[in-house]
């Protein structure tokens, strides 16, 4: 009679990630630190006045980006309508300012009316809406919480619904259409096509002075690398790889016991969060904000400065935006009529045969190399 003795099963070991090396280890602060050594302490160096103002400009573009490239490389929602959000947050701020400029101007004081206001509006007293955004507290928080909370509103109804790809895409450029054909339709109380503009001071300063306009692009390049450090901590975190399974398998995730609508919904609102801080330190860095700054064409170029450079990658969708910016600002005045196809060309390209933008150039030659070399090899 033969006994079988059945043996303990076995545990494996854990399987660990090996240590990462200092190379490693220094590459992302080694990066920040190199992009603050280059915005903040080389570009003002060795750029004039006027090329800083323009910098500043695409920094805050650029600050658009980093929303992008979470909500679109990370969350895989094509957001086309970043624009309302970047026009909330910079009307919010060109609110309190035109209205601390009123109240600074000879014969002016609290409530005094905007000068277009004088020009084109119907009644004598500050409209009730404006009223709030006199007090500076509220005016920065508004920047803010006013888009996160337009985006939250508009999120839940979107993305508890399903609602998904172009679908969704065509529903925020749609609103972006709907706020711009807005603010143009109210001339006495938003300035109608001109938008408010002649903006002269920021909580205090004059912007005429050289001085307090490199104070601003120092702003607008520490928020840019602040949100960036942000963004990446996102990536990195557990809530980034929930983001990036939601965008792989949504209906896997679903399985498992999360709620897809619920991360998509944090990408959106923070993402709009981040336009509505450009929109706010835009308007100091140009002094002026309208409806042609935040509908249709302007959201496209937002998502494709971001597509160019690479929107899954940070430094990509950051230097991508500003290279676009760039380009627009100097090819739109030599070829207006042929800028906006130009544009249109670049995102076509970028989506269909450069999914990874410019970021990913280098890795897709390494691939190419290895298949080549494997089929050779073979």
């Amino acid at each position: 009679m033969t006994t079988t003795t059945s043996s303990s099963p076995t545990t494996s070991p854990a399987v660990t990630k090996p240590p990462a090396s200092p190379l490693e280890r220094f590459r992302v602060p080694g990066g920040f630190a190199l992009g603050a050594v280059l915005l903040l302490g080389i570009a003002p160096l060795v750029l004039s006045d006027f090329r800083l103002s323009l910098l500043a400009k695409y920094l805050c573009y650029a600050i658009v980006a980093v929303g992008v490239s979470l909500a679109w490389g990370r969350g895989g929602l094509l957001v086309l309508g970043q624009g309302v959000f970047f026009g909330l947050g910079g009307y919010a701020m060109a609110m309190h300012l035109k209205l601390a400029d009123a109240a600074a101007a000879p014969g002016g004081g609290p409530g005094s009316l905007p000068d277009f206001m004088q020009l084109y509006g119907t009644s004598d007293a500050l409209p009730w809406w404006w009223k709030p955004f006199e007090n500076p507290g509220f005016a920065l928080a508004a920047t803010v919480l006013l888009p996160m909370a337009v985006a939250a509103l508009l999120g839940f109804f979107i993305f508890q619904r399903r609602v998904k790809g172009a679908y969704f895409a065509i529903l925020s450029q749609a609103l972006a259409a709907a706020l711009a054909i807005w603010l143009v339709g109210q001339q006495a109380t938003t300035g109608g096509t001109n938008g408010l503009t002649d903006i002269q001071g920021f909580f205090g300063y004059d912007l005429n002075d050289p001085v307090n306009q490199r104070m601003v692009y120092f702003i607008i390049a520490a928020v840019l690398l602040l949100l960036m450090a942000v963004a990446r901590q996102l990536f990195v975190s557990r809530y980034g790889e929930l983001l990036i399974a939601v965008r792989d398998s949504e209906e896997r995730v679903r399985f498992l016991g999360y709620n897809p609508a619920n991360a998509k919904l944090i990408a959106y609102v923070v993402a709009a969060g981040m336009a509505g801080l450009a929109g706010a330190l835009f308007v100091p860095a140009v002094g002026i904000i309208s409806p042609a700054l935040i509908g249709i064409v302007p959201s496209i170029g937002f998502v494709i400065g971001a597509a160019v450079g690479g929107r899954a990658s940070l430094v990509g969708a950051v230097l991508g935006a500003i290279a676009v910016a760039w380009a627009q600002s100097t090819l739109s005045d030599a070829f207006p009529a042929a800028w906006t196809y130009l544009q249109g060309l670049l995102f076509i390209v970028a989506v269909g045969f450069l999914p990874g933008g410019l970021a990913s150039l280098l890795s897709v030659i390494r691939n190419r190399r290895t298949r080549t070399r494997t089929g050779e090899t073979a």
